[in-house]
């Protein structure tokens, strides 16, 4: 059944090239809206030139193209159900030490990425040099930051 719809609508396509090739020429003061005619200021010889030149021009024309079949259309990409989580996370490490963190706390990446603090505040019962760490994407543009996996994360901004 899908062939002969297919065969239909390509039918359709060159009925109604061939129609528009047939159709007698149509004047412009016929097209345009009279006050929007007015507004040009055409005289009444230049409107009967343009006829001409756009009448000459359509004879001119090359014949209506041959159908084209169609091209199967592709299913559509689903877009993402929540805003930033197609966004991989980042792992990279920590330059310098860190005993924790509070908000406006800066984090600088051996990637040349900084990250400062918005939310979480964390006291580390050591400190840790240079430690790998995980920024990962989280809803509508969220990013956390994970310097454990058993630590709670802390939400940050990218700000280099």
């Amino acid at each position: 059944m899908r062939r002969w719809q297919v065969l239909a609508g390509v039918g359709m396509v060159w009925l109604a090239a061939t129609a528009a090739a047939q159709a007698p020429y149509v004047a412009i003061e016929q097209r345009v809206d009279p006050q929007a005619l007015a507004e040009v200021g055409l005289t009444p010889n230049q409107l009967q030139t343009l006829n001409r030149l756009l009448r000459e021009a359509e004879q001119q024309a090359p014949a209506a193209p041959a159908p084209v079949a169609p091209v199967p259309a592709q299913a559509p990409t689903a877009a993402p159900m929540f805003a930033g989580l197609d966004d991989g996370p980042i792992e990279a490490h920590v330059t310098g030490t860190v005993d924790g963190w509070q908000p406006g706390t800066v984090f600088s990446l051996d990637n040349g990425q900084q990250w400062q603090v918005l939310k979480g505040d964390m006291k580390l019962k050591k400190p840790v040099i240079n430690p790998a760490i995980v920024v990962v994407p989280g809803i509508a543009g969220r990013w956390f930051l994970q310097v454990d996996a058993d630590l709670p994360k802390a939400r940050v901004f990218r700000i280099r």
